[in-house]
């Protein structure tokens, strides 16, 4: 690409953050370091968030701090969902196993009493016992050696039997753990999911005491601070190091996240019809063939990290310093996310938010 288009690519970037931040980026998600969050009582009402630019500010960094919240809130039940999930299917795996080896055992059983019933037609005498009355010779020695064989078998029988008594016990004493797994995690989601509510109608209250004025004097504020973020972002020079070409999977990710865009933000949410932010990014990426983790902060956790440099179309970039937020990157400068409650998928700025790392699906 010349550097006369990458300039033209790269201003237009700039432009849509700066136009369309309102209805896109997700600034709420900005704040590298939140502070604890404001209880819903504790918002202000509409008299003291009225006046100044000053008084906006405050209003704007709680919502920050509310919605930063709800996200952190989010990433836990979406971890929680997702080891539920684990959990409910080895439990449904170990109970198959404690099926097939219930059959097995009542097999064995089955062989142990035919075996039994055969000595008792016998008249009980061991099978020793009755070759040694034999006055055949051939049929004492062929005799011996069925007798070796089935002392063989016997011993395999009883081992056998043993092993998969054994396998049944392990089995349950496993699927009783995973039960118990399961339930912390619901409790878990429930505790999560309950704090989600919370942070979320706090923030709706706080901006339902706005006049309409404020709003778009509000959303002026938000406005210009993703602005300057992008802005800052790219007087650094690091587009001009960007160069990456997204791989075969890349780009199936990113047609995946371009298709979803206009597709409102649900917490919890992973599609069809609405996405929270690591809902988007792993689905698009299993759209790819590439199985990734549920959460944002799982992705960084466990994807492969590469420097911002290096980064091209696909990759994920991980926000914020406690990993709370997620977006894709689109190439020449842009990303493709899901902001946070009352937005929709939306393209932003790559440098609109606090960049904590990059991490790549296929590496």
């Amino acid at each position: 690409m010349g550097a006369g288009k990458r300039g033209l690519l790269t201003a237009a970037v700039t432009v849509v953050c700066a136009v369309t931040v309102l209805a896109a980026p997700g600034t709420a998600f900005a704040s590298p370091s939140p502070s604890p969050s404001p209880s819903p009582s504790s918002t202000p009402s509409a008299s003291a968030t009225t006046g100044t630019n000053k008084d906006l500010e405050a209003v704007h960094k709680q919502l920050d701090d509310l919605y930063h919240a709800a996200a952190v809130a989010t990433d836990e039940y979406n971890a929680a969902e997702e080891a539920a999930d684990q959990q409910s299917a080895a439990i449904v795996a170990l109970a198959k196993k404690i099926v097939k080896g219930k059959e097995k055992l009542a097999e064995l059983e089955k062989r142990a009493g035919d075996s039994a019933a055969a000595q008792y037609r016998t008249g009980g005498l061991p099978d020793e016992a009755q070759l040694m009355l034999s006055d055949d010779p051939q049929q004492f020695l062929n005799g011996a050696g069925r007798i070796l064989q089935g002392q063989r078998a016997t011993k395999g029988l009883i081992a056998e039997m043993t092993r998969t008594q054994e396998d049944l016990e392990q089995y349950a004493k496993d699927a009783s753990a995973q039960w118990n797994k399961l339930e912390a995690n619901r409790k878990t989601k429930a505790a999560a999911k309950k704090k989600v509510k919370k942070q979320i109608a706090a923030a709706e209250e706080l901006e339902s005491q706005l006049e309409k004025e404020e709003k778009e004097r509000l959303a002026r504020l938000e406005q210009q601070a993703a602005y300057q973020a992008q802005t800052a972002w790219l007087d650094s020079g690091i587009l001009d190091e960007i160069n990456g070409k997204a791989s075969a999977q890349g780009k199936k990710a990113v047609e995946y996240a371009s298709a979803q865009l206009g597709k409102p933000y649900e917490w919890g949410a992973e599609g069809p019809g609405s996405y929270d932010c690591s809902g988007l990014t792993s689905q698009a990426w299993a759209s790819a063939g590439q199985a990734i983790p549920r959460t944002s902060q799982q992705q960084w956790k466990q994807l492969k990290h590469v420097d911002v440099a290096q980064m091209r179309p696909g990759d994920l970039i991980i926000y914020n310093a406690d990993a709370s937020h997620v977006a894709m990157y689109i190439g020449d400068g842009a990303i493709i996310h899901a902001p946070r409650p009352g937005r929709t998928v939306t393209i932003a700025g790559a440098g609109s938010l606090p960049i904590l790392a990059v991490v790549r699906p296929d590496a």
